[in-house]
């Protein structure tokens, strides 16, 4: 895989990543940003966000932005733009051979943006917004949540859209000062990936990207203490279901003990035969929708596993999915299984050779976040030395009952002291 992956830097310091696949008929293009929540002060929480919106409105170069999108869509494209708390990107699908316009519409639109239309992209965002809020304007949306308590007083809390208030209090001069503070070449990194070659990559990033200002790479403010668990954050809201989530503060990507952690999701959370779904679902019917996941930062991570259920069967279901962590601190997972989750991560690997936005997603995003990027045969590597003694010992370290912060929104009448009981005794 290695042979296929080639890194340019311009003069500028914009990086390039280009992941040549010829045997696929479809590109991708996509330029990142380390720009997101986490980069703001929390009086200007969203202002990433918002500027994400107002890159496709136009820019000098296409200033109608109907127009400006079109144009992407001609070639087989079609622009979209991401932010999350750490990081921004901005991706079409490209076809092979036509590659030069959606290179020059994603190269202007985010060097000279028009600032245009801004209270009418103020208008969509609040809307946005509303979906993570009640009718009163609690939140009620469970990563907020949790993200809010498992950083307190640290801009990894904050969310990434903002909240009415920081929204509505956004002037010209706020998006202003954050496009010039995070989009200099140097806090970017453009990708591409698919039937392309790396040398017309550079030519056209060269003409579109070159006169990007050089910038700086944004600092981030140092993880602080996690909390003192367990905690539990209990919503009233009106709807036929609880959501519940359970979350846990580890270690980053580069940490030993992170492929070790990403072994353990497969075998909560992979298919009809991994444990939250076999227990949760299967045997006891407790809920329909269960999962686990993990968010990766440059300094920590969050691992998280959660459900929706009934209101009334929600205290079982969060004793059951503390009762399964626990097994894996105190019990060895069968080597067949523990092989299946090692086995289905290398799958998963081979078929993303397929996907252009898994190839930059790996090989862009890894150089904006985590360079240098490591390979596919080392990041196996790491997984395949995963022991269940290893499973163990990182299941202690992290499955912790002063660890947990536990999230639960949806009708609590009747139920709130059983959840607290069952957050009481974790672990």
């Amino acid at each position: 895989m290695n042979d296929r992956v080639h890194n340019s830097v311009l003069d500028n310091g914009l990086r390039i990543v280009t992941v040549e696949l010829p045997h696929l008929h479809t590109g991708m293009i996509a330029a990142y940003v380390r720009a997101g929540s986490r980069h703001e002060d929390p009086t200007r929480n969203g202002v990433s966000h918002f500027l994400e919106h107002l890159f496709f409105r136009g820019s000098h170069g296409y200033p109608d932005g109907r127009g400006m999108n079109a144009l992407v869509e001609d070639c087989g494209g079609s622009l979209n733009g991401v932010t999350t708390r750490d990081h921004g990107y901005y991706y079409s699908p490209v076809h092979p051979a036509r590659l030069e316009v959606p290179m020059a519409v994603l190269g202007d639109m985010l060097a000279r943006p028009l600032f245009k239309e801004i209270e009418l992209e103020r208008e969509v965002i609040l809307e946005e917004i509303l979906d993570e809020v009640d009718e009163d304007g609690r939140d009620i949306d469970v990563d907020n949540l949790s993200k809010r308590a498992l950083f307190p007083a640290h801009p990894l809390g904050l969310k990434i859209a903002g909240s009415r208030e920081t929204v509505l209090d956004l002037r010209e001069e706020h998006l202003r000062d954050q496009h010039a503070k995070a989009y200099g070449a140097r806090n970017m990194v453009l990708a591409c990936a698919g039937p392309l070659e790396h040398a017309k990559v550079v030519a056209l990033a060269e003409q579109h990207f070159g006169k990007l200002p050089e910038g700086v790479l944004l600092a981030e403010i140092p993880v602080n203490g996690a909390p003192r668990g367990p905690q539990l954050i209990a919503v009233q809201h009106k709807e036929s279901q609880m959501e519940l989530q359970l979350s846990f503060r580890g270690p980053p990507e580069e940490h030993d003990d992170f492929p070790v952690l990403r072994v353990i999701k497969r075998v909560l959370d992979d298919g009809l035969a991994s444990r939250l779904q076999l227990q949760l679902v299967e045997r006891k019917a407790l809920a329909y929708s269960v999962g686990a996941g993990m968010d990766g930062f440059t300094d920590c991570s969050v691992f998280e596993v959660g459900c929706a259920c009934a209101p009334r069967k929600a205290p079982v279901a969060v004793t059951e999915m503390l009762k399964l962590l626990a097994d894996l601190r105190s019990i060895d997972v069968p080597e067949d299984e523990l092989g299946r989750a090692k086995k289905k991560t290398r799958i998963w690997l081979e078929f993303s050779l397929d996907s252009p936005a898994e190839m930059i997603g790996w090989f862009g995003g890894g150089e904006l976040l985590h360079p240098p990027v490591e390979s596919f045969e080392s990041w196996i590597g790491r997984i395949e030395k995963v022991t269940a003694a290893d499973v163990r010992r990182v299941a202690s370290a992290i499955f912790r009952r002063e660890n947990l912060i536990a999230c639960a929104v949806g009708p609590l009448a009747g139920i709130e002291k059983k959840l607290q009981a069952a957050v009481d005794g974790a672990l």
